[in-house]
């Protein structure tokens, strides 16, 4: 005998960011699938909504989950949705398990948040371009908070170290017309764009700058290098071949992770899923969230919100990227970050990661995490003797 428990998965599928919508509700599916198959004592029982990328869509799938008894809900991808269903969730008093990157600044007792906190993503990028010398940015990003405060801790933290923003550009998510930012952005010759671009609009500028770049005899991958903090392999392949390669990307999780256990999940993963889309640190977060909430249900041993709430951060889950806890404060995860390259196989060469997770710092109160180059793997291992 098992206990039951609903729960609501809430991404956009279909839109301008459906891409990686579905590839956050594959992780979501993958982890009901493995817990039902598990031994924790607990069978999930999956609903899902397609809000399609419209924030009215969330509001109506938020509302529909818990006025149905849902309580607890996996979903949102940007912060404009999850901004917009918190009070909801506050006032029916609900867990929005919330499994992406974010800016941070935030907490609240009806969120659990599994994606990366500021201290986890720009942070380390951050870092990483002023070790390389880049001190100049140009800022291109779609219009809502996830864009205007990731480039507000770019633009201080690059202060401090005696760098500058040259310049910040905002456009509608689903924007697909980039020329005369591009024209800027030549002009300028900053010592990276960074984007904060998501959806379509991000790969058309891809697209767009390489292709710029390419009529003026410019290697944009060296001399115009792009970084971010939402690129991944789904969004790799929507890119496609000719604009494909050389771009930074900082994240907790990349698919080229070289362990057993991530090389377990994406086996897993293409079996489950072979149209894809591949899995990213979105699938991941949404697959680790899935996983803790389980845990926190057998935990808790009922579905009241204050149990669980408590449980949550007294469980631990083994996940493709490392081991992952809630800091039992803030509900945020600790995460380890890493610096990537993407390759002309739509796949990331890992750079940089830190020697362990890192705990979550969503207000950027304590010291950053710091990032080692990643050695090459000797050809031979030392054996005792």
């Amino acid at each position: 005998m098992t206990d039951r428990h609903r729960i609501g998965i809430l991404f956009s599928t279909s839109g301008p960011y459906g891409l990686v919508g579905r590839a956050m509700r594959n992780g979501a599916v993958l982890a009901v699938e493995e817990v039902n198959a598990g031994n924790l004592g607990i069978t999930l029982e999956p609903d899902a909504f397609d809000p399609k990328g419209e924030i009215a869509g969330y509001a109506a799938g938020a509302k529909r989950f818990l006025r149905a008894g849902i309580r607890h809900v996996v979903g949102c991808y940007t912060s404009s949705s999850r901004k917009e269903i918190i009070p909801i969730f506050e006032k029916i008093d609900g867990i929005l398990w919330y499994p992406s990157h974010y800016e941070g600044f935030e907490t609240s007792e009806n969120v659990i948040y599994t994606g990366a906190s500021p201290n986890q993503h720009i942070v380390p990028l951050v870092q990483y371009l002023l070790a390389r010398g880049d001190r100049t940015a140009f800022c291109v990003g779609s219009n809502y908070i996830w864009a205007w405060e990731n480039n507000r801790i770019l633009r201080e933290t690059l202060a401090l170290s005696g760098g500058r923003v040259a310049a910040e550009r905002y456009f509608a998510v689903g924007e697909t017309e980039f020329g005369q930012v591009i024209e800027a952005i030549v002009a300028a010759r900053p010592d990276f764009v960074f984007n904060t671009l998501i959806g379509v609009s991000a790969y058309r500028f891809f697209q767009e700058l390489r292709r710029a770049c390419r009529g003026r005899g410019l290697d944009q991958a060296r001399e115009l290098p792009v970084a971010s903090c939402s690129l991944a392999e789904p969004e790799l392949e929507a890119i496609g071949p000719d604009a494909v390669d050389g771009h930074i990307s900082s994240s907790v999780y990349f698919s080229s992770i070289d362990t057993p256990r991530n090389r377990a999940f994406t086996d897993a993963y293409a079996v489950r899923f072979p149209d894809g889309p591949t899995p990213s640190a979105d699938t991941e977060a949404a697959y680790i969230a899935v996983h803790l909430l389980a845990r926190a249900l057998a935990r808790a041993g009922v579905g009241e919100i204050a149990a669980v709430r408590r449980a949550a951060s007294e469980v631990a889950f083994e996940s493709p990227q490392g081991t992952v806890r809630l800091d039992e404060t803030t509900l945020h995860a600790a995460l380890t970050p890493r610096i990537g390259l993407s390759t002309l196989g739509a796949r990331f060469t890992i750079l940089a990661e830190a020697p362990a997770p890192v705990a979550p710092d969503p207000y950027l109160v304590r010291s950053a995490p710091r990032i080692v180059p990643v050695l090459r793997r000797p050809s031979l291992r030392v054996v005792p003797s």
